[in-house]
């Protein structure tokens, strides 16, 4: 995946696979899209509280733009990672904060997950957006 896909292409690339099974095979190849944490990086003040895995994001400021750093012990939450870094790296903080987690129904994934993991999605989703309005 080395050209980066618009948000409009994403969800037309998503809603288009009709199959359940192929549409998570999809986003867990996203895992590989996460500029990731390194162990050493998880702590309490990262961790994604009320995600079923072990989930850890760290939010910078790059030159007035927001970046995301993550990392998860599930295949399937990397991947939901890798999605919202695609969405929101190396984007403007008014653009992070205009998204709600729309797009994410609008791809399909998030009735292909269990409640826990889009909830755990949701949870991902508001941390960073809580973050981009603390460090921009």
């Amino acid at each position: 995946m080395n050209d980066t896909p618009s948000l409009e292409e994403l969800v037309e690339e998503f809603s288009e696979i009709d199959d359940a099974m192929e549409r998570l095979e999809l986003l867990m190849d996203f895992a590989d899209e996460v500029d990731e944490l390194t162990l050493d990086e998880w702590s309490d003040d990262n961790l994604v509280r009320g995600c079923q895995s072990q989930a850890h994001i760290v939010v910078e400021n790059r030159e007035g733009l927001v970046h995301t750093r993550a990392a998860a012990d599930a295949k399937i939450v990397q991947g939901l990672m890798g999605i919202l870094s695609v969405v929101m790296n190396g984007k403007s903080p008014a653009f992070v904060l205009s998204l709600t987690p729309q797009f994410a129904i609008d791809m399909g994934i998030l009735n292909s997950l269990t409640p826990s993991r889009s909830n755990g999605f949701r949870t991902m989703f508001d941390m960073i957006q809580s973050e981009v309005k603390e460090k921009f």
